[in-house]
């Protein structure tokens, strides 16, 4: 089976809120599609063209180099040695590790890599061809099977890659005669899925249902279809969305629901099972639930579940999944293990909800901003890019290893530390920790009392 383009791939021009997703106007590579050099000196010379000067590229050397000024060392793609647990490895010393999502620390656990060892010795490393062709080994049933029986739903999809997932499903089953709604801090592959899919496409602000409504109340009726788009947990924020009040709007409206829940399956609900369990949901009140295994499921790929109908379409037509590798015997196998591992020991979520708690009670009652999170993903804000950096690079010599996260990934005003809490951190670790952060803040100087809230004050 193959698939025909689809009408409406065009954008519809609706000015999307991403930062740092397109060039400003004018810029190298902005030229209509299809042009040509003006001659033939143009092609002995393409100095325009030389990656060196890329806007992006430049405005990279030029952070890089505003970072040694200030001596602070680039925090990104430090390479550690050993499983990536609460504690890391980083140049032979051990640090306090923030910057995973092993949420339930199942990667690294001896049954989840004995299971992909020997997923290894009877299939080799790799599956050698898409599955839709003569990919297909019994482990990859047997995953899809067990993530449908815990979420409850008719059948679901395995894909090799979390991003390829939300990106070739959204891309797919939606064209130009669509709607497509979503958060503005939905997930850049859901984003880069609603271009794909030419499908008219709106943002409403964070968790504003009322500008939820009233989009779909004005542009509804114009589209054969409707999808909205959230997260499970915000992936930056950790906070986690009404999505009651959003399964009501979806059905006055007769829409499609997605819930991305990279950040939610392992976190949320007294098993782990995600958004849909903590509110007490039906399964069948979303319509398509993504997931990543790369998190709580301790692998690599992605999910979708929902029902046999639409797993079918994508199954025989989604680009992502027919023209891709199925995923490897041992991330299949691994995956696998970490789901049956986290159902029959529920008690990780329960220490993992603890060591939340107890980090949000700590940072809040020591001023500091964490926003809305309830969730494994606990921000702290700090609004000042350069703050966040200096502030990651004091911990860092404390021997805590938390990355900042800078404009423009958010708004200078959000700059902000992001700490990933996992079920194998410790309370001591945990209170270790917030004490060093303030202390490491007083320690940059007056410039920085402003983010600390008064005593005792509630943190917004």
């Amino acid at each position: 089976m193959t698939t025909q383009p689809k009408p409406g791939l065009a954008d519809v021009g609706y000015p999307d809120t991403q930062r740092g997703t397109k060039p400003p106007a004018g810029s190298a590579g902005s030229q209509p599609h299809g042009a040509r050099p003006a001659s033939d000196e143009a092609l002995a010379a393409p100095a325009g063209c030389a990656f060196e000067r890329l806007p992006t590229y430049i405005q990279l050397k030029q952070q890089l180099a505003e970072l040694a000024k200030l001596g602070i060392a680039n925090p990104y793609f430090r390479s550690h040695d050993g499983v990536s647990s609460n504690i890391v490895t980083i140049d032979g010393r051990e640090y306090d590790n923030y910057s995973g999502y092993n949420y339930l620390g199942l990667a690294g656990h001896a049954e989840v890599s004995a299971a992909a060892h020997a997923a290894i010795d009877r299939y080799g490393t790799s599956v050698s061809a898409s599955r839709f062709a003569s990919g297909e080994i019994p482990l990859h049933g047997e995953l899809e099977r067990e993530l449908a029986a815990m979420l409850g739903t008719d059948d679901c999809l395995a894909f090799v890659s979390g991003y390829g997932t939300n990106i070739t499903t959204i891309g797919h089953l939606f064209d130009g005669r669509d709607l497509i709604i979503h958060d503005e801090l939905i997930h850049n592959s859901a984003r880069l899925g609603g271009v794909l899919s030419g499908g008219r496409r709106f943002v409403f602000p964070h968790n504003d249902f009322e500008v939820l409504d009233k989009l779909l109340t004005e542009h509804r009726p114009r589209c054969r279809r409707a999808l909205i788009i959230v997260e499970g947990a915000y992936s930056m924020d950790g906070d986690v969305p009404d999505l009651p009040r959003i399964v009501a709007l979806k059905r006055r409206h007769d829409a499609l629901l997605m819930v991305d829940e990279a950040h939610s399956i392992g976190v949320l609900g007294k098993h782990g099972r995600g958004i849909g369990e903590h509110f007490g949901l039906s399964p069948t009140d979303v319509d398509i639930w993504m997931g990543t295994l790369s998190k709580t499921f301790a692998s690599s790929g992605g999910y979708i579940a929902g029902s046999t109908a639409l797993v079918e379409t994508l199954r025989y037509t989604a680009p992502g999944f027919v023209y891709s590798v199925g995923l490897s015997p041992a991330d299949t196998a691994a995956a696998l293990a970490a789901v049956r591992l986290m159902q029959r020991e529920p008690e990780r979520v329960t220490r993992l909800r603890s060591r939340i708690a107890l980090f949000l009670t700590l940072a809040r009652e020591a001023g500091l901003d964490t926003g809305a999170s309830e969730s494994a993903v606990v921000p702290v804000i700090l609004g000042d890019s350069i703050l966040s950096l200096a502030l990651a690079d004091a911990l860092f010599a404390r021997g805590i290893n938390v990355h900042p996260i800078l404009h423009p990934a958010v708004p200078e005003a959000s700059a902000r530390l992001r700490f990933f809490i996992t079920e194998t951190h410790t309370d001591a670790q945990i209170r270790s920790t917030v004490a060093h952060i303030v202390e490491a803040l007083a320690s940059l100087g007056p410039s920085c009392e402003s983010v600390l809230f008064p005593s005792g004050a509630a943190a917004r």
